[in-house]
């Protein structure tokens, strides 16, 4: 007799995002073992159509009401899926009885609220959204504690020192041994660019990654190096690690995702293509592996690795976040706050590359950091630096 699978229910948020997509086509290749309960997004119709025919799920979930109506118009009767919209929606498809898994990838502030939803809910989440531990990293794992969720992380550093450390069988991190993390940095696309060279940076030039194929917003920030600040930041708060336990390190073939270092001296690195399927698969799998699409690493075509210590002088954005750390409270909301003003007005071309540090140190510089110890203070946070950070901005244009 051939064992039968039980399928696991899952809800993608963020699902017409890079991960998103990635996660989708991971689910593709193993329809026999996962459904699709809910594909949720801000606004990309006509790819959430698409999704939706190919997964038919029961909800779709648009953050923008025109798009929501627009959805509503274009998907066929007979398909039974559902349009909702708003933040409601995302709160009630994250946490709703018989979902399984939740894929959390929605970028930037906008994904707090449905990732808490998913932990409070006891979900099996897929992390991808790294600005929720950022901006309430006590907030999200008290939750996951207390009620039990299994929190796996989706980003490719974090996955490969989960892949790395021993974990419980819930899947929760031990320190046994382990004397500090190694997060690697690709270093971006302006690695050996000057100062005057990036100051004078297009948006294209800093969407233009060498290795890895992502979204605007976080093409930036991984120019800027922020994007290492906020997963330094992040690497705290999961695996429970003092900020002098997690080193970055810049490895710019991309193939080292990330090193644990143990008090015996020894190295565990987990290697791989830059592609993100791989982390993927390993959350959806968990504890076992799955088929991602991903081709296997060929280490005689790779030939060398590479290492170098940061430059934080041409790179300040990696010493604010962790600056933020130390300051504590809301000061990490603040710090990503301010980043998605800065980098917002840097992609509308409204400030220089180089001005997207100054933003948020002076933000971090005029706001004064309280105990993030609910949702309305992280985000009365989050809003009062969007709005220092917008003053910071007119008196730089």
């Amino acid at each position: 007799m051939v064992a039968m699978v039980t399928k696991r229910v899952v809800s993608v948020m963020g699902s017409t995002g890079s991960i998103g997509v990635s996660t989708l086509d991971v689910i593709g290749r193993h329809r026999d073992r996962y459904d699709v309960y809910a594909l949720a997004a801000y606004a990309s119709v006509d790819t959430m159509v698409l999704q939706c025919l190919s997964f038919s799920p029961r909800f779709a979930v648009m953050v923008d009401e025109a798009a929501a109506t627009a959805l509503r118009e274009q998907l066929p009767a007979e398909l039974g899926t559902e349009v909702l919209q708003g933040e409601q929606g995302l709160m009630q498809v994250a946490s709703a009885d018989g979902v399984d898994m939740v894929m959390a990838a929605i970028v930037g502030a906008a994904g707090l609220a449905s990732t808490l939803a998913a932990a409070r809910a006891g979900k099996t989440l897929l992390l991808a959204n790294k600005e929720s531990l950022v901006m309430g990293g006590h907030l999200l794992m008290q939750a996951v504690r207390q009620s039990g969720a299994r929190l796996l992380p989706i980003d490719s550093e974090h996955n490969a020192i989960f892949q790395c450390m021993p974990v419980d069988v819930d899947a929760t991190p031990r320190h046994e041994g382990v004397s500090k993390v190694l997060l690697t940095a690709s270093g971006g696309p302006f690695r050996r660019w000057s100062t005057e060279q990036m100051a004078a940076a297009t948006p294209d030039e800093a969407c233009a990654h060498p290795n890895w194929s992502m979204g605007r917003k976080i093409s930036v920030d991984s120019a800027s190096l922020m994007n290492k600040g906020l997963e330094f930041i992040e690497a705290c708060w999961i695996f429970d690690l003092a900020p002098q336990q997690v080193e970055v390190v810049v490895h710019p073939q991309s193939i080292v995702h990330s090193m644990v270092q143990y008090l015996d001296g020894s190295v565990l690195a987990q290697l791989g293509n830059p592609d993100m399927r791989t982390a993927i698969a390993y959350g959806l799998g968990w504890p076992e592996r799955l088929t991602s699409g991903v081709a296997a690493l060929d280490l005689i075509a790779m030939s060398r690795l590479d290492f170098e210590a940061p430059d934080e002088a041409r790179f300040p954005c990696l010493r604010l976040a962790r600056e933020s750390v130390a300051a504590g409270g809301t000061a990490m909301a603040v710090c990503n706050a301010a980043n998605e003003i800065a980098v917002d007005a840097f992609l509308s071309e409204k400030i220089r590359f180089t001005d997207i540090p100054a933003v948020i140190e002076q933000t971090l510089e005029r706001v004064v950091f309280v105990e993030p110890d609910s949702v309305a203070v992280v985000e009365a946070a989050d809003a009062e630096a969007r709005a220092c950070a917008a003053g910071v901005l007119a008196n730089l244009q």
